[in-house]
């Protein structure tokens, strides 16, 4: 191949790989490397896109990883991906995952090239949840890596992620977190530990919109929020039209053999009473489950939100709160079930957080193309591992 050929835009690996600037591969070069050169067998870019490789076909702990690359190894030689023909043995990539990544110096990169994999033009909903990655719990103990993340639900990208301290919580880290992102324009949704007034009001002055669950963490708003819809209750169940300034929204769907009714009020009423920064509106959500056995259950949650009701209706509003959730199903569930990540012990070093930001970046590269089903992306690149290769040294722009 005549490599005088290549692109401004493309760099040339060490083994003859070409890969765009700004892609994941060009980001891997960017890690720093703290081995010794005499002793150094791999570069450690490749064996970071080896990793992800293998996890793009399905592969999760370091000896599946090692197997996998040990049995296409001519055909990774073949793609210049390695530039000898032996490969990595599976401590190799633990020692990768436990002691050579600087794991916080990865998360920096990996947040850069996942924020600039954001599709702009189109409204952006953030979710923010946190989550223990339960394999990182030492046996006897109950506390492993806790890593708080923010997800666009529609993108399948963690746009930012830090670890949660043994000594500290979510509500520390939170501020820190969103002032990662671009909030400009962004609506921030989160459960109710978040729901603080600081946080309401970075979000508001940095040009975005927030909608929070409200529980016994601000008790006073809570009470009064459910003070002001306990009337409005009881018209309902009369048959009897709500107050002026009340307006509703319900939503039924099916699935699994259930059926969910879900009724939400809305109310500008309390936006002085309440002293919440930027309050435009507070909801009562009121959700019903009926199940194939004949069990019901009922949840009312209550909340507040600083998007006005010309810029949220009661039916938009219910479609917001909805796609909150997508962080458990979008993420949590498939680096759970999918991925295996809960399933894998990772209790030594950086081992839990690495396989965390690299599992971010499998369920981002895998379903980039609109499929919605991990485990059949998986399967795909398990038998295509060049397109997922194709997908790992691209540009952003061009996936």
């Amino acid at each position: 191949m005549d490599y005088n050929n290549v692109p401004f835009h493309q760099e040339i690996s060490a083994a003859g790989l070409i890969y765009d600037l700004g892609s994941l591969y060009d980001y891997f070069t960017q890690v720093c490397d703290p081995r010794d050169d005499r002793g150094k067998q791999y570069v450690l870019a490749e064996l970071l896109v080896l990793m992800v490789l293998a996890k793009m076909a399905g592969q999760q702990k370091c000896s599946q990883i090692a197997d996998w690359v040990a049995h296409r190894l001519e055909a990774l030689v073949e793609m210049k991906l390695l530039s000898r023909g032996k490969a990595p043995s599976h401590m190799t990539y633990r020692r990768v995952n436990q002691d050579i990544v600087d794991v916080e110096k990865l998360e920096q990169l990996v947040r850069q090239y996942q924020q600039n994999s954001l599709r702009v033009g189109e409204e952006l909903v953030l979710s923010v949840d946190g989550k223990t990655v339960r394999g990182t719990i030492p046996s006897g103990e109950t506390k492993g890596v806790h890593l708080l993340a923010v997800y666009v639900p529609d993108q399948g990208l963690v746009l930012a992620q830090v670890a949660v301290g043994a000594k500290e919580n979510e509500i520390k880290q939170a501020p820190l977190l969103l002032a990662q992102v671009p909030l400009s324009g962004a609506i921030v949704l989160a459960d109710a530990m978040q729901t603080q007034r600081e946080l309401s009001q970075q979000i508001v002055q940095a040009g975005g919109d927030f909608i929070w669950k409200v529980k016994g963490n601000q008790a006073r708003t809570e009470w009064a929020i459910e003070k002001l819809f306990v009337q409005e209750v009881l018209q309902l169940q009369k048959g009897q039209p709500l107050s002026k300034h009340c307006q509703q929204a319900q939503r039924v769907s099916k699935g699994h053999g259930r059926i969910e009714k879900r009724v939400l009020l809305t109310s500008p009423q309390l936006n002085d009473y309440v002293d919440w920064p930027a309050v435009a509106q507070v909801f009562r959500l009121e959700t019903i489950i009926q199940f194939p056995n004949g069990k019901r259950t009922r949840q009312v949650v209550y909340g507040l939100t600083s998007l006005t009701a010309k810029e949220a209706s009661p039916t938009r509003l219910l479609q917001l709160i909805r796609q909150y959730w997508g962080i458990e199903s979008g993420l949590h569930y498939r680096r759970d079930v999918t991925l295996r990540e809960d399933a894998t012990r990772l209790s030594v070093g950086s081992a839990g957080q690495m396989m965390a930001i690299l599992n971010n970046l499998v369920i981002h590269l895998a379903l980039e193309d609109g499929m919605g089903n991990l485990a059949k992306a998986l399967r795909r690149f398990d038998a295509k591992p060049d397109e997922a290769l194709k997908r790992i040294c691209a540009h952003p722009s061009t996936l």
